[in-house]
């Protein structure tokens, strides 16, 4: 276990926080946050094992760092400025997920004849532009969660349909 730890620990950390760092980027920024979402909370668990070993390789020195103000003021601040993100968070209200995702969510519970004057059209006329684009629809009465699990589609596949895509 020693020579792992020697040859790995360090560059698995380095590694995996690269690229927590370019996901991370990404999402902030909102580039093909599909793409990199799932990577960038895996492989940020992930990093918990490599940043366990090099502590464990690197202890000696680690206890010299704990003896010291400069590794205590950084947890402080970093405990402090994380504390100013989640309490921002719970006093807007915001508990976190895409509110797209959950608007979407909420359009599925509704039926096809509830939903499409939002789209320009009456009830019969969205269900044939439904069943035009692969959708099995029976009637205006049907929600669209209904249609789209009838027709062995998700909630995304039924929402681009809407969106004319």
């Amino acid at each position: 276990m020693p020579s792992f730890l020697t040859r790995y620990a360090t560059p698995l950390t380095i590694g995996l926080f690269l690229v927590s760092l370019v996901s991370g980027v990404a999402l902030f920024f909102h580039v093909q946050s599909g793409l990199f979402k799932s990577m960038h909370e895996w492989l940020s668990l992930v990093l918990i094992v490599p940043v366990g070993l090099h502590v464990w390789k690197n202890w000696r020195p680690m206890l010299s760092y704990m003896k010291r103000a400069p590794l205590a003021i950084a947890l402080v601040l970093s405990l402090a400025v994380s504390g100013v993100f989640m309490a921002n968070a719970a006093m807007s209200g915001r508990t976190g997920g895409n509110p797209a995702i959950a608007l979407i969510g909420k359009l599925q519970q509704n039926t096809v004849e509830a939903v499409a004057p939002l789209f320009g059209h009456t009830g019969d006329s969205l269900v044939e532009t439904l069943k035009a684009k692969g959708f099995q629809v029976a009637s205006a009465d049907q929600t669209l969660d209904e249609i789209a699990k009838a027709s062995g589609k998700g909630p995304f596949d039924i929402a681009g349909a809407l969106a004319g895509r």
